[in-house]
């Protein structure tokens, strides 16, 4: 098995030139499936393993969220990123103490955010929101210093869609010790082209929605190092079950010709705990 320091220095390395995916499995299976798909590190997504228990994003308690990264961690030999939320904490000291149990699940990097849940007020003001990522920095170095810390500008899922506001928050982030910075909502090649110049030469990630039509070359030739998919994987998995219900309550069962072969899926996880067994 690899070992985590292994794997926050393998992920740390991929921040250093070039773009890879990131993918966001929601469960062990998604993870194992990701895992043997070939890519480089995997991230966790809140809102996925929300919906996958019968909850909306943004209402899974801490400690239960903590429990799901370190099951996920388990589960892979690869980097996994977290999607930690807004820390689960208003106040420096408290998203400190939070990134620092995420950092114990073994996590090889994680991200915070700088939206506040409240309709009336949906950002932290830049000041404290900055004081919330140096705490989170001083937590990671305070852990060794190898978890790739990223800080989130939250403007566009807000309904504060300014492209100023956006690079003025993630260049203060980037200033105050992110290690990555992340604006999820970006669509056009100019703002996200801005948004890599702005900040340079700190790595951006990029939310991949399936609207973009965006290919991994097309936002590599921006500048972008990382591409996540946030909670769209388990959207899809919906998005399938959704419509395969309403094909059934039609009287079709058309969509079941699309499913994975049970003897495919079922040997897959057999071999995979025999491989995992075996190491």
């Amino acid at each position: 098995m690899t070992s985590t320091a292994d794997r926050r220095r393998a992920f740390r390395k991929l921040h250093e030139d070039g773009c890879f995916v990131l993918p966001n499995p929601w469960d062990i299976g998604t993870t194992r499936l990701l895992t043997r798909a070939g890519f480089a590190a995997l991230a966790t997504t809140s809102a996925g393993y929300a919906f996958s228990r019968g909850k909306a994003d943004g209402t899974v308690a801490r400690d239960e969220m903590l429990a799901h990264v370190a099951e996920l961690v388990a589960a892979t030999h690869l980097p996994v990123n977290a999607d930690f939320e807004a820390g689960y904490a208003a106040d420096p000291a408290g998203v400190a103490e939070n990134v620092r149990l995420c950092v114990e699940t073994g996590v090889a990097g994680l991200s915070i955010e700088d939206a506040t849940g409240d309709a009336a007020a949906p950002l932290y003001p830049l000041d404290e929101a900055v004081a919330r990522v140096r705490a989170a920095r001083r937590a990671v170095d305070a852990a060794g210093g190898d978890v790739v810390l990223t800080a989130r500008a939250e403007c566009y899922l807000v309904g504060r869609p300014d492209i100023a506001e956006v690079i003025a928050r993630l260049t203060a982030y980037a200033g105050a010790g992110a290690d990555c910075v992340y604006a999820p909502g970006l669509r056009t090649r100019e703002d996200i082209s801005a948004v890599v110049a702005a900040v340079a030469p700190v790595p951006v990630n990029l939310l991949m929605p399936g609207a973009l039509g965006f290919t991994v070359d097309d936002v590599a030739a921006l500048g972008v190092r990382r591409i996540s998919t946030g909670s769209t994987l388990s959207r899809v998995a919906w998005g399938a079950v959704r419509a395969a219900a309403e094909e059934m309550r039609a009287g079709s069962f058309a969509p079941f010709a699309a499913a994975m072969p049970f003897a495919e899926i079922n040997g897959f996880f057999r071999d995979d705990a025999d491989r995992r067994a075996a190491l």
